[in-house]
Formats: structure tokens, sequence, C-alpha cells
């Protein structure tokens, strides 16, 4: 699986888990709504700011965010 799809897989599970819509969490990360929709699937790839405000509003750190997706990513390269 592509490494952009993977880290928005992890952005919406967070974003799932905090119980907050894509609006609410571009509200609480400075960002355009439409952005964090590119995000999730992988269209777009957030800047080291914005990733760093999305895991501030989503209280994770944009490191945890970043480790998820490499582990789930080299993960997907072994499986092959």
């Amino acid at each position: 699986m592509e490494l952009e799809r993977i880290f928005g897989e992890v952005l919406r599970k967070h974003r799932a888990a905090f119980g907050i819509s894509q609006e609410e969490l571009a509200f609480l990360a400075g960002v355009d709504r439409t952005f964090v929709s590119r995000i999730e699937r992988g269209i777009r790839q957030p800047s080291l700011r914005t990733l760093i405000g999305l895991g501030k509003a989503l209280k994770v750190s944009a490191a945890d965010l970043v480790l998820e997706t490499e582990k789930l990513f080299l993960d997907s390269l072994n499986s092959k």
C-alpha cells in the first residue's frame, strides 16, 4: 500500500477515536476541511507544521503519527 494512503488511514483512525469530524479537526489544526479530506484519502501530505498541528489537535504527538505510519508501511512491504 502507498505510504500516503497509510498515513491517511492512521490520521482517520485517530480522528475517529477522538470522536471529531474532519471539519472539527481542520478547525483545531488551522487548516481547511478539504485538506484534511485529501490527507485522509492519500492525495495530499501535510507539511511538518501541519503535521504537528494535527497531532496537537488530536492530543497525540506528530512523532507517534509518523511512527505508526512507518510501522504499517514497513509491515506492508514485508508481507509482499
